[in-house]
């Protein structure tokens, strides 16, 4: 018999870039559908199930800035992008037969809800999948910060953070061979050796209110469920 789980409530950060799988723009529809399936699994098993997407696949206001955009009209499409890759997830789950609802920290009802702290937590009891888009509402925060945020608004007890690493590792893996991945790490570990894990900000957040992170690579299928039942799956920093 599987083990029970071991969170009660986790908050899923997911990069926009991660949607891409092969293509080179956009969302590939057999990564979201993957996604959506292992989410669902997750959900089944009685783990209450809050999202956060990034919009890298399609804006970043960040890169908008270097090339001369404004940083504040490229962080607010950036913010936008969010909000598509949110829908797209939504669809994905439906699809499947799960209840969603997404939550915009800008206002755009005509598309879905404002973010209202206890109406999320609200839906999460109610089982429902709570996609919480738009990052924080505010340029210059990254979706890390956003992620970060919304897991300590909703209480949860973990925030897994999706990547195309298996963890955090001392260097760039693909650059240096030698590079060590680590275990575990604490905040200020992370935050003094300027390890490229989540921004500073978002770290900070994470230690301030004691919210245990982890980092692992999403490309592998199972690795979600693994983790949920208390497996030692990528980093853990805490």
């Amino acid at each position: 018999m599987p083990a029970a789980p071991k969170y009660k409530r986790i908050l899923l950060k997911l990069s926009g870039e991660a949607l891409l799988g092969k293509a080179d723009y956009g969302i590939d529809p057999q990564v979201i559908g993957r996604l959506a399936r292992e989410t669902i699994e997750v959900q089944q098993a009685g783990v209450e199930v809050g999202i956060v997407i990034g919009g890298g696949n399609i804006f970043r206001g960040e890169g908008l800035a270097a090339a001369g955009m404004d940083r504040v009209t490229g962080d607010h499409m950036g913010m936008l992008a969010t909000v598509i890759n949110a829908l797209a997830m939504q669809d994905a789950l439906e699809k499947l037969g799960a209840r969603v609802r997404v939550m915009s920290a800008i206002k755009i009802n005509q598309v879905c809800e404002d973010f209202i702290r206890r109406r999320a937590i609200r839906h999460l009891e109610k089982g429902r999948i709570a996609i919480f888009a738009a990052g924080t509402g505010n340029p210059f925060f990254t979706t890390d910060s956003a992620a970060a945020l919304r897991a300590i608004e909703i209480d949860a007890d973990l925030l897994l953070k999706a990547t195309k690493v298996d963890g955090v590792y001392s260097a760039d893996p693909k650059k240096d061979k030698g590079a060590q991945r680590f275990e575990q790490l604490s905040y200020d570990q992370v935050i003094e050796r300027k390890l490229a894990v989540m921004d500073t900000a978002a770290i900070a957040l994470c230690r301030d209110h004691k919210i245990p992170l982890r980092i692992y690579d999403m490309s592998r299928e199972g690795d979600l469920m693994r983790i949920i039942r208390g497996e030692s799956i990528g980093t853990l920093v805490s």
